[in-house]
């Protein structure tokens, strides 16, 4: 029998442990003191709602499946059907191979090959990396085309503190947040300023419902999750590149409602492909690198 997740790969460094899985490269498990900092799906199922997951080569969503680049219409699959969505790229259900896996370190490859909907061919790889500071990802991605390609990458940890967020004290380092739809897709990004959607200071989350694009953060910022009683946190920090925090609780799915924060580091917004912001534009044998690292 195979396991749905593929291979697993743990990961330790002092007071820090992670499992990193061959499906989709994503981080399924990582705790501090034998606390959790991300909420994953139990060993060897398949990963639920994301959790932990890569976003290549898009974060989010694309309406419709369908862009225009460089004069030409492309359509995706619509993999977020009853939302009209192509949703997280191509990289999430396919095995990566290990290329290295060390005590505290994990680098996984995939080879995106052409395909309708995103004729570029791109290397792919995943670096994960345990040290006193925490859990570092970094992302990279080379255009093997001809041709420039459109890109965007991130992150999709679910935060958590072993409390419901309700309950939780949430920092977000961004000056600017997007309204979304009923379909996920975001109107242009405005200030925080004066909205409910402020977390420049440390605040009570309560019963703010979010499924939000945060914008105008600065690298080497960092998002916190905190418990305000027993002071148990975690933390993200994002590199050059990521701009982008886009904030989930949860609300609309059929488990862990609330139990845990979904915290994307992003260099873009939902719909960068059709909307031009942010989007990124690997020319041929260009590489993209970002990193972010979760801490406890």
């Amino acid at each position: 029998m195979r396991a749905a997740a593929g291979l697993p790969l743990p990961l330790a460094h002092g007071p820090y442990e992670a499992e990193v899985v061959t499906v989709g490269a994503g981080l399924r498990t990582l705790t501090r003191d034998g606390l959790d900092l991300v909420a994953g799906t139990p060993a060897g199922e398949m990963c639920a709602d994301f959790r932990g997951a890569v976003l290549m080569p898009w974060p989010n969503r694309i309406g419709d499946g369908s862009y225009e680049f460089a004069g030409a219409r492309h359509r995706l699959a619509l993999t977020e059907p009853e939302r009209r969505n192509a949703l997280h790229g191509l990289a999430h259900w396919v095995p990566w191979t290990v290329a290295e896996h060390t005590e505290g370190r994990a680098v996984l490859r995939y080879e995106l090959p052409a395909q309708p909907g995103y004729p570029w061919s791109l290397d792919l790889e995943v670096t994960y990396a345990l040290d006193d500071d925490g859990l570092t990802t970094t992302l990279s991605a080379t255009n093997r085309s001809e041709a420039a390609a459109p890109y965007g990458t991130g992150m999709h940890p679910y935060l958590t503190v072993g409390r419901r967020v309700d309950e939780c004290v949430l920092t977000l380092p961004a000056g600017t947040w997007c309204e979304t739809d009923e379909r996920g897709l975001p109107a242009p990004a405005r200030p925080v300023d004066g909205t409910a959607y402020d977390f420049r200071e440390p605040r009570l989350l309560g019963g703010v419902v979010l499924d939000h694009p945060f914008g105008d953060v600065p690298a080497g910022s960092t998002a916190v999750l905190a418990d305000p009683d027993s002071g148990r946190a975690v933390r993200l920090t994002v590199g050059e590149r990521l701009g982008w925090l886009h904030v989930f609780t949860a609300d609309p799915l059929p488990w862990g409602v609330r139990e845990s924060l979904a915290v994307e580091p992003t260099t873009a917004p939902p719909d960068a492909f059709r909307s031009g912001v942010d989007l990124v534009v690997l020319a041929p044998g260009e590489t993209h690198i970002v990193s972010c690292t979760i801490s406890g």
